[in-house]
């Protein structure tokens, strides 16, 4: 008995997963002073630095764009890309870095889809975030006008909009075509501990599509390197299902 106590108790520790295997990370908050993300340029390149001992080679990074906040335009992004990947290469750090978005689905939104506005990763992949609160009452009108332009919805961190917390909604989302990005650590439960629950409820049912790191601080690397060992971030990164590798 005291032998089986001590198995089921101390389980040996998973090693930590390569993040390599993943190929890209697709939400980040790199590039400097346009969002909550890095401020600096020097904190752009500590960032850089440590997911890259992470393992990851490749950035499609992802600013925020808000109407009323974070009022980026592409213009604004790639300008601020290209001061990142020169001095990127000028420090040598051995990894590729790309720009997307991360557009708030508010009212000028539909107004970016129809003047062609949008940056997008992978093939057509617009990655769209939403309010915590309740779910927009636009969502479907969006979607829609989003596959009439040639793009398809990435919905950012999925696991985290408590409205939606019922496995046949994730579903009625596949459904209708848009892929889910999970945020790695969710896995920790360092956003809450239903975010936690739905994450793995996602990966145990194949639903994930997508992994970020929705990297913004030091913070979340050292969060990252936490959940490196956790066997549902394992599960998920081995599934072979995750188009991350793809990008």
């Amino acid at each position: 008995m005291k032998n089986f106590l001590s198995a089921l108790f101390h389980r040996p520790q998973l090693p930590p997963a390569d993040f390599s295997v993943l190929n890209a990370d697709m939400h980040s908050h790199l590039i400097p002073g346009i969002d909550d993300g890095a401020q600096t340029l020097e904190d752009s390149l500590h960032l850089i630095r440590g997911l890259n001992e992470l393992g990851y080679k490749k950035f499609i990074t992802t600013p925020h764009v808000i109407s009323d906040h974070y009022r980026n335009t592409p213009e604004i992004i790639l300008l601020g890309l290209k001061t990142v990947q020169d001095a990127v290469k000028r420090e040598n750090i051995p990894v590729e870095i790309h720009a997307a978005a991360e557009y708030y689905l508010d009212a000028d939104f539909e107004k970016k889809i129809v003047a062609g506005e949008l940056l997008t990763f992978g093939n057509h992949y617009v990655l769209v975030e939403i309010s915590f609160l309740n779910a927009p009452e636009n969502f479907d009108r969006v979607l829609s006008l989003l596959f009439k332009y040639g793009h398809r919805m990435a919905l950012a961190h999925a696991e985290r909009y408590p409205f939606w917390y019922n496995l046949e909604k994730y579903k009625e989302l596949k459904h209708k075509g848009v892929l889910l990005q999970v945020n790695i650590n969710s896995l920790g439960g360092y956003y809450s501990g239903i975010s936690k629950k739905i994450a793995e409820t996602l990966i145990d049912n194949e639903m994930v599509d997508l992994l970020g790191t929705d990297c913004h601080k030091t913070e979340d690397i050292e969060k990252l390197k936490k959940c490196a060992t956790l066997p549902y971030l394992h599960r998920v990164i081995n599934s072979g299902r995750l188009l991350n590798g793809k990008l």
